[in-house]
């Protein structure tokens, strides 16, 4: 690993060169680490100089650091560019034969583009942070906390990595400048919801959340870059002069994967959907580990969010209320109208967290679909504060149709998982949007012919025998 590093520097060097000697460039970093840090200390300064004719210090002790968070932001901004052009845009000038006829791996080129187009918008971001704190101590007196002050700057670092190696995939996998461009989109925007998300944490001053972002962001960051490593062909890069939609051959490719190996109806089933099951068993083990991790998580909450005692109120109940519990709330039990409906927001939730597990090599979808655990671990905690026993909670309100649900969330949760590692794990057969689609085909084929059915019998049980299980465990 560091041969391979010390020979992508070879790379980055000449890279960092070019930039700092295009003009194009460097203008926007100095404007952007020199004019942006001033107009925040102007903006800081002048905040002040207004709350505090209000009484209200309390509004300029939340607005510096977040200053000091976009003054880290915006000169980071640029490297989303310049990883744009690293590779299709030296394709478009021609520039990049005499780079891919080198004798560096796949790997070290790759590694030194990267580190190339991160290094000058980082060491810009690092500077204007240095000239907003120097501005601002001299103007209104503030010094940042240690931990505070290294949460910001490595929240820049992570953000520019993760902007860097995302723009870097795309710029490796395109023909066009133009195309790079366009997708450059699915970088800019959740980026931007991440840097609201982190401007609230900032005003309410939850600091500790920083390290999760922190932590995620990393764990993106890392994702991405062994995408792009391991999908990164130099003779693909030059080969491939337009890329073109080619939706028979998609559907081609889905279709023979789907349909899979041929045979009598158990034996395809054996064949094609259970032998998918025994592969998928790590991605199984890691599902459940999260699951189990998001009840002691929820079970952890039971402390902080306290519900009053006479909410759950069992003590009058009978099973006269059997006929009371038919209408609670949407849901019809004991009718196969309830049944329709649990079944539709069961499948519902499993397509939306499967479509957020694309976007996200698996994380937000998993983190979706593991929310009802948590939900569930606080209701077992729950129970045991207000005297009830939580094995009877879950005997009377989990197991009857979780026994069978379960198993359909666990499953789809390492189909997930399997769909996002495809992502980021080389395919030498295959090229990155056929790998991409069988695993799509996999995915369909299991949901279709194993979770959907699991969903059926659990909105069953849920509908006409859970209800009555609550009943028998509480009611007498």
């Amino acid at each position: 690993m560091w041969s391979d590093i010390r020979k992508a520097l070879v790379v980055t060097r000449r890279e960092v060169k070019d930039q700092f000697r295009d003009w194009r460039i460097i203008a926007p970093i100095i404007i952007l680490t020199v004019f942006f840090p001033g107009l925040m200390n102007f903006t800081a300064q002048q905040a002040v100089g207004f709350v505090a004719k209000y009484g209200a210090p309390i509004i300029a002790d939340r607005l510096i650091p977040f200053l000091l968070m976009v003054v880290g932001f915006f000169p980071i901004s640029v490297s989303l560019v310049i990883a744009l052009e690293s590779f299709v845009g030296e394709k478009e000038r021609r520039s990049i034969e005499p780079l891919l006829s080198s004798p560096l791996t796949d790997v070290q080129l790759y590694l030194g583009k990267l580190m190339a187009v991160i290094f000058p918008p980082l060491l810009a971001s690092f500077l204007g942070i240095s000239v907003y704190l120097v501005g601002v101590f001299r103007q209104v007196g503030w010094v940042p906390d240690a931990t505070l002050l290294f949460q910001v700057v490595a929240l820049a670092a992570v953000q520019s990595l993760v902007m860097v190696s995302g723009a870097v995939v795309i710029s490796s996998q395109t023909t066009s400048v133009r195309a790079a461009n366009l997708l450059a989109s699915f970088i800019i925007i959740p980026m931007a919801l991440l840097l609201v998300g982190e401007s609230m944490i900032m005003f309410w001053a939850r600091y500790q959340v920083l390290w999760w972002a922190i932590i995620g962001q990393v764990i993106i960051a890392w994702l991405l870059i062994r995408t792009g490593i391991a999908h990164f062909n130099r003779e693909e890069l030059l080969g491939r002069e337009l890329d073109t939609l080619n939706l028979r051959w998609a559907w081609s490719v889905f279709k023979e994967a789907f349909l899979g190996e041929s045979g009598s109806a158990l034996h395809w089933w054996r064949l094609n959907v259970w032998s998918v099951v025994r592969d998928l068993k790590w991605s199984i083990l890691l599902v459940l580990i999260i699951s189990i991790g998001a009840v002691l998580v929820g079970s952890t909450q039971a402390e902080i969010f306290t519900l009053p005692t006479e909410v759950l109120d069992w003590d009058n109940l009978d099973e006269g209320l059997v006929t009371g519990v038919e209408n609670i709330g949407p849901i019809h039990f004991f009718s196969v109208g309830g049944m329709g409906m649990i079944l539709f927001h069961n499948l519902r939730a499993v397509l939306i967290d499967s479509l957020l597990g694309i976007f996200s090599f698996g994380v937000l979808g998993i983190i979706a679909l593991i929310l009802p655990f948590g939900i569930i671990g606080y209701f077992i905690a729950i129970t045991g504060q207000i005297g009830l026993s939580p094995w009877s909670f879950l005997l009377g309100f989990i197991l009857p149709h979780g026994i069978v649900e379960i198993p359909a969330i666990i499953i789809a949760g390492a189909l997930i998982v399997r769909m996002g590692l495809t992502l980021v794990t080389p395919q030498e057969n295959h090229t990155i949007g056929e790998a991409w689609i069988r695993t799509l085909a996999d995915w369909a084929r299991l949901i279709c012919f194993l979770v959907l059915p699991l969903l059926v019998v659990a909105a069953f049980l849920e509908v006409f025998i859970t209800p009555r299980a609550a009943l028998a465990m509480f009611g007498g």
